[in-house]
């Protein structure tokens, strides 16, 4: 039998679902505006998926990920 202590969570944490729920949010903008061709807005969405990747960085930083310790659970 595997041992599951080990197992990395899979990323269940506020810091992951925070950084995917911006980075989706981005990428649907982004998509939105390029089917309407309004291309300012699409440059919008795309800068708004690496916002979503620094957010998570500093919840991460903050606790708030896999093994954090204010993440709470038991991931």
């Amino acid at each position: 039998m595997a041992n599951t202590t080990d197992e990395p969570g899979h990323g269940s944490s506020p810091a992951a679902w925070t950084a995917v729920v911006i980075m989706l949010i981005g990428i649907a903008i982004a998509t939105a505006a390029l089917f309407l061709n309004v291309i300012p807005l699409v440059w919008l969405g795309a800068a708004i998926v690496p916002v979503g990747l620094i957010v998570g960085g500093v919840m991460k930083a903050a606790g708030l990920g896999v093994g954090g310790h204010r993440a709470g659970g038991s991931h």
